[in-house]
């Protein structure tokens, strides 16, 4: 009933991050895969969903260098995909690649995710990344912490009694953390009967699977213990109210609500809340381009992943960015399409080779454009 793991392997799948490689191999190898199937050197639009951070830019460095143009922006804040920009990313290539990515930052001095250092601050500050999850979390972490503190677990010889804070009992609310007391607490009559009314909370008792459930010194005889850790994500859900524009402020809000609890609980919430990030946006952009039109008759290639921003190092100028892949849907311009799974689109990349021999010079190229002559424009 409270294994967090496998709880959040419920949420997440079969996500795996220990399968990632860093972006000056994982952009090459996915260039190399798009020959492999058929795509034309020289005539390939790429596209990328990536959030408006700095951090972002270093990856998309390396998909100019490697594709040979800047790639088409199909991407709103947060790593959401704007699937209206289809039509034009079609018309802008012969061949197309979509490359939708979350980002979460990594501190490999404390190993938790979710930080990134700024440089470019007056001392370089380290402050959240993603930031846009991070202002989309903050609100329900704070009502979880709410809960946290104001519900007590005590024991009154065999009786197991649990006390809850009136503002979590109010079902009329609009929004807030709403608990499924049906699985705390015993039920009379099908019913939830307090056997005790305070001023602002009360107190029932724990069913017997609840306490049974929670280690023994979390039901003092003397005092009341705050239950803490211990209200794990099967206990609650969350309400908000959340305007429901398509693709914009709130749309990333509304692909991490219902997997909130465990994104909360989590020991690395903001890790967790860019794998779901990314399997919604997977899922929901996958169908949209099946549907439509400009990418019929195309050879389409659109992957799914999180990127992690590891923060540079004194000498260093860009993160050392590291992509996961989750999953690609691949359509050979014929009238076949397939999709593939975390392990197929992994495989497929790592036996690709790293050398790219179409790759540009990036200085040769902006050297070359200094170099040329003067084009005046008439007015």
């Amino acid at each position: 009933m409270f294994s967090t793991r496998s709880n959040l392997q419920a949420v997440v799948g079969d996500f795996r991050i220990d399968e990632m490689m860093r972006y000056s191999l994982f952009v090459p190898r996915l260039y190399n895969l798009c020959k492999s199937l058929g795509f034309e050197p020289g005539n390939i639009m790429p596209s990328r969903a990536f959030c408006s951070d700095e951090n972002q830019g270093y990856p998309i460095i390396l998909i100019t260098k490697h594709f040979g143009t800047f790639p088409f922006n199909h991407g709103i804040v947060g790593g959401i995909v704007a699937t209206d920009r289809h039509g034009p990313h079609a018309s802008h290539g012969k061949d197309l690649v979509i490359i939708q990515a979350s980002h979460v930052g990594y501190d490999p001095d404390t190993k938790t995710f979710g930080t990134y250092r700024r440089i470019q601050t007056a001392n370089d500050a380290t402050t959240m990344s993603c930031g846009k999850v991070a202002s989309v979390i903050e609100w329900y972490q704070g009502e979880y912490r709410f809960a946290q503190e104001n519900i007590y677990l005590r024991r009154q010889g065999e009786t197991y009694l649990v006390t809850i804070d009136n503002q979590l009992l109010n079902d009329d609310r609009d929004e807030g953390l709403f608990l499924q007391l049906d699985r705390m607490v015993e039920l009379d009559g099908g019913s939830t009967v307090p056997v005790q009314m305070h001023s602002t909370s009360r107190t029932y008792r724990a069913s017997s699977g609840f306490h049974a459930a929670l280690p023994a010194e979390v039901w003092p005889h003397d005092g009341r213990m705050k239950i803490g850790r211990y209200l794990g994500p099967e206990l609650f859900t969350f309400r908000r109210v959340i305007k429901g524009d398509i693709e914009g402020r709130s749309h990333l809000e509304q692909n991490l609500i219902h997997p909130m609890p465990w994104i909360v609980t989590s020991a690395e919430p903001m890790l967790v809340a860019a794998q779901v990030n990314t399997q919604a946006e997977f899922d929901r952009t996958f169908r949209t381009i099946v549907r439509e039109k400009h990418y019929q008759n195309k050879k389409v290639l659109f992957i799914s992943c999180i990127s992690i921003d590891i923060s540079p190092r004194e000498g260093q100028l860009f993160p050392l960015t590291k992509g996961v892949p989750w999953a690609a849907y691949i359509q050979d311009g014929a009238g076949g399409s397939r999709t593939l799974e975390q392990d197929e689109i992994i495989g497929l990349l790592q036996e690709q080779s790293a050398d790219n021999p179409d790759q540009i010079d990036l200085e040769d190229a902006i050297d070359d454009m200094e170099q040329a002559q003067e084009i005046k424009i008439e007015v």
